[in-house]
């Protein structure tokens, strides 16, 4: 691995010159050069607009979901190896657990949830229909369809497999191609695992594209179909968000900046308790873990005043335990910084931090190591920090990325919330109490400079994955200081990749946009039950009416006895009557959906093979004995599963009196056979 490749345009550029050389953050060896020399820039985002997206639109977000989970099985065969590369970025195995294995996780997690939460479809209906005239014949939806650009990434160097993934997943569902530009200190290791996607032929040309190096002119041929992600420092992502192209044509930009995340110990949680050994045992492990390189890491530690002399002493007896050096030598627990550059910026940062507080761990200029050089790798030790008053301005205002912490003291519960929010927004935040009004007041507090926020007791903490761990399913990212972004979200992270549309027709043009079945578009009564059309033949739309079924005293009476529901309103007339809402006596609710279901199915053995479940469920006008019900079973939508011989359909059903009034109205979801 010499020298970096870039993958673009569908081929592999080799760069014209040697360009920059990379180096073992531990060995200070070099491992290869970077340059992005020679790449077209423009070439390369028209071929993502080109080839990559028109491929990745003819599939739906189920395929796309699908082979998201084949690049994921993929590249965990090849952990060991990545996990080789890793070591050489200072990573220790933990420290390439969470990054790589992290990273194939992200991958997994979006296949399952774009299987589960969006249709096998094209187009994601937002919403309800919105009528928009008296006679139904004119309605509103929103729809979601995906972005005619690249998703462009640029991505930061503590993280260089999670980083690219957890933007990539979200986007290739989406339907969007992604162009990835990691940071140079660690970006052998992002381009090995972009080698190892392309290689495998996994995924649609122009889907995945890779630039090792500058971005050079990158941001210069953005067009407002496309998108940009990045994490890095906040005056980079400032730098970025005002370029002219940028703000001129409105791109969608998205930033996840570095961040002082805090962590508050409630006052209940005194030495001895579950809570006060949590906090100093998450302290010490945001301390070292990639060796304080993760933007989620605690830099601001907020103790009662009281308590502050217990923390420090409890952290220092555990940063005393932590073995700094080669991260292949046994039981080291800390490795090297990305680079030697990276390690004096800390130390730069650190004087400043020195102004507002003083050491009680550690000793930046010097570092015990096992099996590594201090002379040649970028080793530092962990270095805990003290300040007597929390508010000097230092603290609030300076990051040293690294393995830097700083104790700070607070007074009461106000004074705790007014220093968080000094951060001037955050990635995440943690309250470690065992005291639940003391956690609300302060989540509610401090919510709106966070966007995660941990509460740590010791009823999650077996389960908790921790301060610094961002969730597939949940956002990461912040406001303010934190770049004003969010990441990853489950769904959230795929739709920021498509464009949210307001659409407005009849409810035949809104059925066929959205292929669901709309109230008040066209149903077909063919004389074939619906029931008996396997998923191939049937059609949205699909209709059976069936009734009328009178409804009797005697049946609610009997259902009454049959189940144990015996409600004032169904078994007392007098007490009925005095309800605002009933004339008199009333059927159970679950009586005329049971009535309607005997009313629509059609027993026999056939393509349905069971029902799952019903959704939406409302009652709208009360059914009193010698009204008669008639039902219509409409397919609202069909949804077959790529891996299964079935598929799903949710059918509507409206249940209606004599006198056409609906009186229950709700889904039902049945697995219809392929």
């Amino acid at each position: 691995m010499a020298l970096l490749r870039s993958y673009v345009n569908g081929r592999w550029h080799t760069p014209t010159v040697d360009g920059q050389p990379l180096h073992d953050a531990v060995t200070g060896e070099e491992v290869c050069t970077i340059s992005s020399a020679g790449v077209d820039f423009a070439a390369a985002l028209e071929h993502g607009r080109r080839v990559g997206g028109p491929a990745l639109r003819e599939l739906t977000f189920h395929q796309r979901a699908a082979l998201l989970k084949t690049v994921a099985s993929m590249l965990r065969e090849h952990r060991e190896e990545l996990y080789a590369l890793s070591a050489r970025t200072g990573a220790t195995k933990t420290d390439s657990m969470v990054d790589i294995d992290g990273g194939i996780g992200v991958l997994f997690s979006f296949s399952s949830k774009g299987r589960r939460e969006l249709p096998n479809d094209t187009v994601y209906v937002d919403g309800d229909v919105e009528p928009l005239g008296k006679a139904g014949t004119f309605l509103g939806q929103h729809i979601f369809t995906p972005l005619r650009g690249v998703a462009v990434q640029i991505n930061a160097f503590n993280f260089p497999m999670w980083g690219p993934l957890e933007k990539f997943a979200p986007a290739f569902v989406a339907g969007v191609p992604s162009l990835i530009k990691p940071a140079s200190q660690t970006a052998y290791l992002t381009a090995r695992m972009v080698e190892l996607i392309i290689e495998s032929g996994l995924l649609p040309e122009g889907s995945l594209q890779f630039v090792a190096g500058s971005a050079g002119d990158l941001l210069d041929h953005l067009t407002e179909q496309d998108l940009v992600g990045f994490t890095g420092s906040a005056s980079t992502a400032q730098r970025l968000r005002s370029h002219p192209v940028v703000v001129n044509r409105s791109v969608r930009f998205n930033a996840e900046a570095d961040s002082l995340n805090c962590s508050i110990l409630g006052p209940d949680a005194k030495p001895g308790t579950t809570e006060f050994d949590l906090y100093v045992k998450q302290l010490v492990t945001e301390m070292t873990v990639k060796a304080g390189q993760k933007c989620t890491a605690i830099r601001r530690a907020f103790v009662p005043a009281e308590l502050i002399d217990a923390v420090a002493e409890a952290a220092s007896e555990r940063l005393a335990k932590v073995k700094v050096g080669n991260p292949l030598a046994e039981g080291v627990r800390m490795g090297a910084l990305a680079s030697l550059e990276q390690r004096e910026e800390v130390r730069r940062s650190l004087k400043g931090l020195l102004e507002a507080g003083r050491v009680v761990f550690g000793d930046p200029d010097k570092v015990e190591l096992v099996d590594a050089d201090a002379a040649k790798g970028a080793f530092m030790s962990p270095v805990l920090l003290r300040a007597e008053d929390a508010d000097l301005p230092q603290p609030h205002e300076i990051e040293a990325f690294g393995p830097v912490s700083t104790l700070l003291p607070y007074t009461s519960t106000e004074h705790v919330i007014a220093l968080a929010a000094r951060g001037q927004g955050s990635l995440v935040g943690s309250v470690v109490t065992g005291d639940a009004d003391f956690a609300r007041e302060v989540v509610l507090g401090v919510a709106p400079w966070h966007g995660r926020l941990l509460v740590l007791d010791a009823d999650d903490a077996k389960e908790s994955t921790g301060h610094g761990s961002p969730l597939p399913m949940l956002v990461h990212g912040g406001p303010g200081r934190a770049g004003g972004g969010e990441e990853m979200g489950g769904i959230r992270g795929v739709l920021h990749h498509m464009q949210r549309t307001a659409i407005q027709a009849s409810p035949k043009v809104l059925s066929k946009v959205t292929n669901r079945w709309v109230a008040g578009a066209e149903r077909a009564v063919d004389g074939v039950h619906p029931f008996r059309k396997s998923l191939a033949e049937l059609r949205i739309g699909d209709s059976v009416v069936a009734g009328p079924r009178p409804v009797t005293l005697a049946d609610i009476e009997h259902f009454a006895e049959f189940t144990g529901d015996t409600f004032y309103a169904h078994m007392d007339e007098e007490a009925a009557k005095a309800n605002p809402f009933f004339e008199g006596r009333v059927a159970h609710g679950y009586l005329i959906v049971s009535f309607a279901a005997g009313l629509f199915v059609s027993p026999e053995p056939g393509p349905v093979l069971a029902n799952y479940g019903l959704e939406n469920l409302r009652f709208l006008t009360p059914v009193n004995p010698g009204d008669e019900l008639t039902v219509t079973l409409t397919a609202k939508q069909i949804t077959p599963r790529e891996a299964n011989d079935y598929g799903e359909v949710r059918w509507d059903a409206d249940v209606t009196n004599q006198d056409g009034d609906s009186v229950a109205k709700y889904d039902v979801l049945t697995l219809v056979a392929k």
